[in-house]
């Protein structure tokens, strides 16, 4: 398996492990007082630090504001179990709206796929963006978060230039389902295992602005056929 093509998703999500499992997210460090030494920086401060900038360097990429304040309430509430500020209907809008800005920082070229994708027959749209088309049905369970899965896959530019593939290796590829990149990691969650999904992703469900080595360039949206063999 290429480990350098689905794994970049699961950074952010290492990153924020470490910092849950040293408790809770640090408040800004402040100056010391006179006299006294800088303490070296805590796990939690480095890893929440990183956080922090790799999400805001990413959206400040694409032109799209945040509100940093809001940022760390929705971090502190989701991280606590808190009831949401806001609607499920208001936070669901927002989310398409944001997707949809997120889509017009990409090149043309991009952008058309996928809103000539969206209206394909057979082919549903999340709330994320993400694009997927049922191209065989299985009947066996639903992976979650936990679970590492056995898949068959094959990953395209929009171009048709296969990136990736694990039917030439002759040999399925075994991952955590949330140690992959964010468009895998919602399907996978909502596959059945016999499924052969066609997933159609946006570069920011994808590998982002950065893109991954020299075969996914940056802001490109991808093509993957994931055949969901087994959870282990």
């Amino acid at each position: 398996m290429n480990k350098s093509i689905l794994m970049g998703g699961g950074v952010l999500l290492l990153v924020a492990t470490l910092v849950l499992a040293q408790g809770e997210l640090p408040s800004e460090p402040g100056a010391p007082p006179a006299g006294q030494p800088t303490a070296p920086p805590t796990m939690a401060q480095l890893c929440s630090y990183a956080i922090g900038l790799e999400i805001g360097s990413s959206f400040s990429a694409d032109e799209i504001q945040l509100d940093p304040q809001s940022v760390a309430a929705g971090l502190r509430d989701g991280i606590s179990g808190a009831k949401p500020r806001y609607s499920k209907q208001q936070l669901t809008a927002a989310m398409r709206r944001l997707a949809r800005e997120r889509i017009r920082s990409m090149a043309p070229e991009q952008i058309a796929y996928l809103e000539k994708n969206e209206t394909a027959e057979g082919v549903q749209v999340t709330e994320t963006g993400l694009q997927y088309k049922v191209l065989k049905t299985g009947s066996g369970s639903t992976p979650q978060a936990t679970d590492r899965v056995r898949c068959h896959y094959r990953g395209q530019l929009i171009d048709g230039t296969v990136f990736d593939s694990s039917y030439e290796r002759n040999e399925p590829a075994v991952f955590p389902v949330q140690g992959v990149i964010p468009g895998w990691t919602e399907a996978l969650q909502k596959m059945k295992v016999g499924d052969k999904w066609q997933l159609v992703l946006p570069s920011d469900l994808a590998y982002g602005e950065a893109g991954a080595g020299q075969a996914i360039p940056g802001n490109a949206t991808l093509v993957f056929e994931v055949e969901l063999l087994g959870i282990e």
